[in-house]
């Protein structure tokens, strides 16, 4: 083989590399992405599985991996505390004491509203099962809850979060 032929085999060979990347590259980022509407929206099913990732969060036990998921500026009005958090710290001093019940959530009903491609709401009603952390006995809590979140330097955080146990029952 010359040196030519051997040039021109490394450069179709970088080529080809590059190419591969490329594609696969863009094709995480779509994968990412998530389905959108014509307007650039996000879809219903994305926003409401953001409860979904939420969830496993809680699984881990660990209330700053929870906390990581609002906003800097976001308000907690949960379910079996009756403290309003607006803040990191008071929202993971919160998750402290949830997550000693290991909660498992599972929504009942939701309601998603998609306001524009950077904000949505998801609201309805959920369910959790505790354990006593004392006795290893399971419990059930039905709740209202509303999750309002923004898309901020690309990643979907709660701005908003408000949860209470169900009036009657």
């Amino acid at each position: 083989m010359t040196r030519r032929s051997i040039s021109i085999s490394k450069r179709a060979a970088v080529v080809t590399v590059t190419a591969a990347l490329t594609l696969g590259t863009v094709g995480t980022v779509a994968a990412t992405a998530g389905p959108k509407d014509g307007n650039g929206k996000p879809s219903k099913a994305q926003i409401a599985g953001l409860f979904e990732q939420w969830n496993r969060t809680l699984q881990t036990g660990d209330p700053e991996k929870v906390a990581d998921l609002y906003a800097k500026d976001a308000v907690l009005l949960p379910t079996v505390s009756n403290k309003v958090r607006t803040d990191h710290a008071g929202i993971v001093d919160y998750f402290e004491h949830f997550l000693q019940n290991k909660p498992v959530g599972k929504k009942i009903q939701t309601i998603v509203n998609v306001l524009d491609k950077n904000s949505a709401i998801d609201t309805g009603v959920y369910e959790f099962t505790l354990t006593d952390p004392n006795t290893g006995a399971k419990s059930t809590v039905e709740a209202r809850y509303t999750y309002e979140y923004e898309k901020r330097d690309g990643k979907w955080l709660i701005v908003n979060h408000h949860s209470s146990k169900m009036p009657e029952g």
